[in-house]
C-alpha cells in the first residue's frame, strides 16, 4: 500500500507536469495571438482577397477559352490563380479561427503559401508573356525556392522569420534578371503595374516585421492586396 501509494503519487506529479507544460505552450501560443479586434480586421482583409482570387481565377480562365490561348496559357493562370487562393484562404482561417493547435497549423500553411503565390504570380509572366530560355531558367529557379522554402517552412516551423522575409524579397525582385525581356514584351502599362506591385508587397514588409503598429498586421494585409491587384491587372490585361 506504501509503494502504491508513492507510485500513485509520482505518477500524479508527472501528469501535472505534462498539463502545465501543455498549458504553458498553449498560453504561449495565445499571448503570441492577436488582440480579437485586430484579428476581426486581419480576417475580413484576407477575406476581402480570396473573393478576389476566386473571381480573378474565372476572369482569367474565361478570357484564355474566348481568345483561344492554349493549354500553356490556361495551366498557368490556373496555377497562378489557384495559388493566389490559397494564400488567401490560408490566411483568413489562419486569422478568423481560434483554436490554439489549428492556429498553429494554419500558420504554417499560411507562410507555405507566400512561397508559392510568388512563384505562382511569376508563372504567367515567364511562361506566356516571354517563353525564352531565360524565363525558363529562371522559372526553374523560383519554383525551386519555393518548394525548398515549403519544406523549410513545414520542418521548422516560426522560426527564422527575418531568414523567410529576405527569401520572399529576393524570389520576388529575380524579376530584375528578366526586365528588360518583359520591357520589349509587355506594354508600358503592363511594366509599371508588374514593378508597382513588387513596391507595394516590399513596402508592406515594413508593417509585417514591426510589432509597434496597432493593426499593423491588417495594414500589411492591404499591401499583398494591393500588390495582388497590381500583378493580377498587368496579367489580365498585358499578357
Amino acid at each position: 500500500m506504501e509503494i502504491s501509494s508513492k507510485n500513485t503519487g509520482f505518477e500524479g506529479l508527472v501528469v501535472m507536469g505534462k498539463a502545465g507544460g501543455i498549458k504553458a505552450r498553449a498560453d504561449k501560443l495565445a499571448n503570441a495571438a492577436y488582440p480579437w479586434a485586430e484579428e476581426i480586421a486581419n480576417s475580413i482583409s484576407h477575406g476581402i482577397g480570396l473573393i478576389f482570387g476566386i473571381v480573378g481565377l474565372v476572369l482569367l480562365l474565361v478570357q484564355a477559352v474566348d481568345t483561344g490561348a492554349g493549354a500553356t496559357a490556361i495551366a498557368s493562370y490556373s496555377l497562378y490563380g489557384g495559388s493566389m487562393i490559397l494564400l488567401y484562404l490560408a490566411s483568413t482561417l489562419y486569422h478568423a479561427i481560434p483554436h490554439q493547435k489549428a492556429k498553429y497549423w494554419l500558420k504554417k500553411f499560411d507562410h507555405c503559401a507566400i512561397y508559392l503565390l510568388i512563384a505562382g504570380t511569376y508563372t504567367p509572366f515567364l511562361l506566356v508573356g516571354l517563353d525564352s530560355p531565360l524565363a525558363r531558367g529562371l522559372m526553374a529557379v523560383i519554383w525551386g525556392m519555393a518548394l525548398f522554402g515549403v519544406i523549410f517552412k513545414l520542418a521548422f516551423a516560426h522560426r527564422f522569420e527575418a531568414l523567410s522575409l529576405v527569401t520572399y524579397l529576393t524570389m520576388g525582385w529575380l524579376s530584375l534578371i528578366v526586365i528588360y525581356q518583359l520591357a520589349t514584351r509587355l506594354d508600358i502599362g503592363g511594366v509599371t503595374l508588374l514593378a508597382v506591385g513588387g513596391v507595394v508587397y516590399s513596402l508592406g514588409v515594413i508593417f509585417y516585421a514591426s510589432k509597434r503598429w496597432r493593426f499593423g498586421h491588417a495594414i500589411w494585409h492591404a499591401f499583398v492586396l494591393g500588390g495582388s491587384v497590381c500583378h493580377f491587372m498587368a496579367i489580365y490585361l498585358y499578357v
